[in-house]
């Protein structure tokens, strides 16, 4: 599928500012909409939206088919009649702003969900109930499996709690009975009669994130704005996607992984990278003509226009680590579907926009792969400005702008990365100097580039250096264009804890000028120019 020029912002909901606890899908979401199209953006690139788990990370959620209930937005349940007003009232600990603190948010937001769920249950009028049977029978394929691990997720999980165990001590696969662990049918049929109002609440609550999630998408999409979703290609083990398709994923007869995901040693990390999803069992999924990954694909082109597949080259070949190995370098490359289950999804649901996240260690075999299906990959423009690349050979490294081929994205960074102003305030003079040359286009001394770069400056220019590139889209992260340090950093991999996920924007921040400067910006480099 071609691309047009294009340039948007990354956002993710979770950070919008003013609503209790975390962003919600509420009136920033719109008002932050109405600023995307006063700065003449049309694309809005969010992170993965399933309720998120252990970590609080949205690549390690309970469901890659559900929605997060922590952005359900509550005035907005209030205003439709769904909920009473006095159950949503904050308690002190919870900040409107300031970064998410989740272990609060969900103390707080989930019971006052249920309450929320159990009013609507019972108070709902004729039409919102027609609405709610259809939703439950439209997404009967994914919601039910997910409600009934929820439901029994939060029975044994408050029953671990009680003993003292905690982490993966506590998940499915080793807290739970052996017949529910197993996902026989007859032991969950038998939960669901015993849990059915339980079980009516999470449905409900997926509706209501449902209700608010394609209401803010309808008006993106009518203003014109393309939403980018995230693709994990691995999903958690403790989610209801691993728990109900046990025979897709490589897993002993108890639900133990034999093999676990990672990546290879390297430059950054000599012991590699230990992700701990469990791997696809490929030779089953295919024998299933990958109907899994169609269903998942499917509903994930239902919530967002363009899809973002993160570590894309995963599907060329994967590293395959033993369970219970606590570093990756005991791991292999294993080989993966490669082109076919993509043949697979355009057969099954046409073509489909994707960006592949093409970034880490590519080889010939990935590439190969990605041009022969025509995605277009990602340029990080903080990873072109290496001093040892640049020098007496010339500015040759892929990354730099005037070496983008049109067919991909360029970003400043990613969720993954220090913003913009974080990573130059931190690099190295030479590294700082090379950045400040190629963006202005002329000499400088180190002391003069870094000035440049505390100004701010040298970020806002290397914001324009993206826009202005050859690459069909660009997506910048909207730290970058609030032009904030590392203390506005969305997310540091391989650590747990601490402001990770957490980022909000201030009330305010989404001023007229920034617009009109983007704005201009994106104008004189002919992106998003709407057709006559």
């Amino acid at each position: 599928m071609e691309f047009t020029r294009s340039s948007g912002i990354l956002m993710h909901p979770t950070s919008f500012a003013g609503t209790p606890g975390i962003g919600t899908l509420g009136k920033a979401a719109y008002e932050f909409v109405d600023w995307l199209e006063s700065a003449h953006q049309t694309l809005w690139q969010i992170l993965p939206i399933g309720p998120t788990g252990y970590g609080d990370s949205p690549y390690a959620s309970f469901s890659t088919f559900a929605g997060n209930p922590l952005m359900i937005d509550l005035d907005d349940l209030v205003e439709k009649g769904w909920a009473d007003k006095s159950d949503i009232v904050p308690p002190d600990y919870i900040r409107s702003d300031g970064p998410v603190d989740f272990g609060s948010v969900v103390w707080w937001k989930i019971p006052v969900l249920f309450k929320c769920a159990a009013y609507f249950l019972s108070n709902c009028n004729k039409n919102d109930r027609i609405a709610y049977e259809a939703f439950k029978n439209d997404n009967a394929s994914w919601l039910d499996n997910y409600a009934n691990f929820t439901s029994i997720k939060q029975y044994y999980d408050a029953e671990a709690d009680k003993k003292g165990i905690s982490g993966i001590a506590q998940m499915w696969n080793a807290f739970w009975p052996k017949d529910l662990a197993a996902c026989d049918p007859k032991a969950v049929s038998n939960w669901n009669a015993n849990h059915t109002e339980n079980i009516e609440q999470i449905k409900t609550i997926q509706f209501f994130f449902a209700n608010q999630w394609f209401a803010i998408k309808d008006y993106a999409n009518k203003k014109g704005i393309k939403i980018i979703g995230d693709i994990p290609i691995f999903v958690a083990g403790d989610s209801a996607d691993v728990w109900a398709n046990q025979k897709f994923f490589q897993l002993d007869k108890n639900g133990i992984p034999k093999k676990v995901a990672g990546c290879p040693p390297d430059y950054f990390s000599a012991t590699g990278q230990l992700w701990g999803n469990p791997l696809y069992d490929w030779d089953a999924i295919k024998a299933d003509n990958y109907s899994w990954w169609v269903k998942r694909t499917e509903r994930l082109m239902k919530l967002v226009d363009i899809v973002r597949i993160d570590h894309f080259r995963g599907f060329e070949a994967y590293w395959s680590i033993p369970y219970g190995d606590e570093t990756a370098i005991n791991g292999k490359w294993a080989k993966g579907p490669n082109i076919e289950l993509f043949h697979v999804l355009e057969k099954a649901l046409g073509k489909i926009a994707i960006i592949a996240e093409d970034l880490g260690l590519i080889t010939d075999e990935v590439r190969e792969m990605r041009d022969k299906t025509n995605f277009p990959g990602m340029k990080i423009l903080q990873f072109a400005f290496d001093p040892a690349e640049a020098g007496a050979k010339g500015m040759v490294n892929d990354y730099l702008p005037h070496r983008y081929p049109q067919n991909s994205v360029v970003y400043t960074g990613t969720h993954d990365n220090d913003t913009m102003q974080g990573w130059l305030d931190s690099n190295e003079d030479s590294a700082v100097k090379i950045a400040c040359e190629y963006a202005f286009g002329k000499a400088f001394t180190e002391k003069e580039a870094r000035a440049l770069s505390d100004s701010g400056e040298l970020c806002e220019k290397l914001i324009e250096t993206a826009i202005a590139s050859c690459a069909d889209m660009a997506v910048i992260p909207m730290q970058d264009i609030l032009d904030l340090g590392s203390e506005a950093r969305m997310n540091t991999p391989s650590t747990l804890g601490g402001t990770n996920w957490g980022w909000r924007i201030k009330e305010g921040a989404l001023t007229a000028e920034k617009a009109e400067k983007l704005a201009f910006i994106s104008d004189l480099y002919g992106r998003n120019v709407k057709e006559a």
